[in-house]
């Protein structure tokens, strides 16, 4: 370990195909994605005192840094019949006085004189956001991507997975690694809502296995990197996004989920936090039921006492 480590600087390791995809920037010079990549990651410096990722996690769970972002709610009706119900969609806006006792703060739902700011026919970028296992727009990690993107002029809005974020459950089932069809029904809502805007999404942990993989899509590229995603790998070529990232993601739910129990760390802090937030929203959403009973609060625990075979 040298002295750069040790006050605080991490270094910062690119991966890529051996032939990255290659992209051409706005003033048409030709590059690859690994090239750009390179030159938009700024140095790294973090705090010296969390030296390694179990102590950044904690970190952020204990400290009381929450970005100001502010939202405004649409409910969407699922327009697929065969994942019937609602779910919700919240969009970054300028601060306001709004509140709503139902909603995470600072949120509160579109009325008729917000109407305007979905009418808006500009060419800003636009990022669709997706959460974290039984996170939602109000988590800060979320909400420390977003406020430096609205400030420097981009638009974003957040899909809450059915039943998160407070929002009432209208189906009977809530999320999954592989539930698509609200992702997708809202990309084309964007679409035609806002035909000049350039869509851009990323995902954190869970979502990613919904949302996609690292790469850059051009309406005629398929796909380079074939993992366990679904939207994209789904929509292919037809994919409305010009672009996706990924954060933190699981990959191989089955072998993460294995890696977790092999370790103390994994088994009894991050299992049982993951178990313990699945359970609080199970409760909060379905009425007793005497016939289930969740044994334990490990996030594999709850997995195999509330699965059911699906057709």
């Amino acid at each position: 370990m040298d002295l750069w480590v040790l006050l605080g600087y991490a270094r910062a390791k690119f991966y890529s195909h051996k032939n990255p995809l290659l992209l051409r920037t706005k003033d048409d010079k030709a590059t690859n994605l690994l090239d750009l990549c390179q030159s938009a990651t700024p140095p790294c410096w973090l705090n010296p005192l969390l030296w390694n990722g179990h102590l950044q996690t904690v970190w952020t769970v204990l400290t009381k840094q929450n970005p100001l972002v502010y939202y405004k709610r649409i409910i969407f009706t699922a327009e697929d019949p065969a994942f019937q119900g609602t779910f919700t969609v919240d969009f970054v806006v300028p601060p306001h006085e709004d509140t709503d006792a139902a909603l995470p703060p600072r949120t509160a739902y579109f009325n008729e004189d917000d109407s305007k700011d979905l009418q808006k026919d500009d060419s800003k970028p636009m990022l669709v956001t997706l959460h974290g296992l039984s996170g939602g727009s109000h988590e800060v990690y979320l909400k420390h991507v977003l406020e430096p993107l609205f400030k420097d002029g981009w638009e974003a809005c957040v899909i809450n997975a059915r039943g998160c974020a407070q929002s009432k459950i209208t189906s009977d089932f809530i999320f999954n690694a592989r539930a698509t069809w609200d992702i997708r029904q809202v990309v084309k809502w964007l679409r035609g809502k806002f035909p000049q805007r350039p869509l851009f999404a990323i995902g954190f942990s869970l979502a990613e296995c919904i949302g996609g993989s690292l790469e850059i899509l051009g309406r005629s590229s398929s796909l380079i990197f074939v993992g366990p995603l679904q939207y994209l790998g789904e929509e292919h070529d037809k994919c409305l996004l010009e672009a996706a990232v990924v954060c933190s993601n699981p990959w191989n739910l089955d072998v993460g989920s294995i890696a977790l129990q092999k370790t103390w760390l994994g088994l009894h802090l991050y299992s049982r936090a993951m178990g313990a937030n699945l359970k609080n929203l199970f409760e909060l959403l379905v009425h007793p039921n005497p016939f289930i009973v969740v044994s334990d609060e490990c996030m594999q625990s709850y997995q195999s006492d509330l699965e059911k075979p699906t057709s």
